[in-house]
């Protein structure tokens, strides 16, 4: 991998060409003065990317380092200054580039590649997956509403075998309030045929914790379902890191 000068770094446990922990401060070292087994882009060819870490990952998006630091480096300070990989997500270009050491051309590798993520996660997991907990849902949509600035509603709509069907977006509110319209839910539902549904909305305050509204509005979809014959199978709440079944704690449904 491609990188800057030599860095010197006077932490403990900084990388040295043998691959240990370089015993004395000052030593100079690159990416290329690593072993070549232990470079991020050698490692993901033989062993995978899922065995890299998520500052590894980063290393090969970014490719090069800064002045001071190799490619690691930044990548770790990246996301500790951002807190983690949903903090990169959710920061803006402008916010990205007065990072130190990261311009506009390692900004926009960075947005590719996490909306390349989420298309994915839009795109593959809908077609084939068969809904068996409120966990696959979370898994399915978490990553992405979690990141959500305003609230925002969707009905996981489902076949006669739990199979996702499609995700409809129903309805995207103020920062801290979504008006969840039960009319429009099941309208989407209508018109995919669907046996089931699953709701979903995020809370951006980051806690999941139901309010007495969400569960009056859960009454109102579960038996608005009754009435349609199509089954009201849950209500997720989801944040960043965490989700609330409101079936699981028996909220809103009999």
């Amino acid at each position: 991998m491609d990188d800057n000068p030599p860095v010197i770094d006077s932490s403990p446990d900084h990388y040295r060409s043998d691959g240990g922990a370089a015993p004395r401060a000052g030593i100079a070292y690159t990416i290329k003065e690593m072993p070549e087994d232990l470079r991020p882009r050698e490692r993901l060819a033989y062993a995978g990317a899922g065995a890299l870490s998520v500052a590894e990952l980063l290393a090969i998006i970014l490719r090069t380092g800064g002045q001071g630091e190799n490619v690691i480096r930044q990548a770790e300070r990246l996301l500790t200054e951002f807190n983690g990989l949903p903090g990169l997500a959710q920061a803006s270009f402008e916010e990205l580039t007065k990072a130190h050491g990261v311009g506009k051309a390692k900004v926009t590798q960075i947005k590719a590649a996490i909306e390349l993520g989420r298309r994915l996660l839009l795109a593959a997991p809908q077609e084939r997956m068969k809904i068996q907990s409120p966990q696959d849902v979370a898994n399915l949509l978490m990553m992405e509403m979690g990141l959500l600035e305003r609230e925002q509603v969707r009905a996981v709509l489902l076949d006669t075998k739990n199979h996702v069907q499609r995700i409809a977006e129903v309805y995207s509110g103020s920062l801290n309030a979504a008006a969840i319209r039960v009319n429009e839910i099941f309208t989407e539902a209508v018109r995919a045929n669907s046996a089931a549904l699953i709701v979903v909305h995020n809370h951006p305050s980051g806690d999941p914790t139901p309010s007495p509204e969400d569960v009056r509005v859960t009454e109102q979809i579960v038996a608005a379902g009754k009435l349609l014959q199509i089954d009201v199978l849950d209500h997720l709440i989801v944040t960043r890191t965490s989700y609330v079944s409101l079936k699981e704690r028996r909220l809103g449904f009999e």
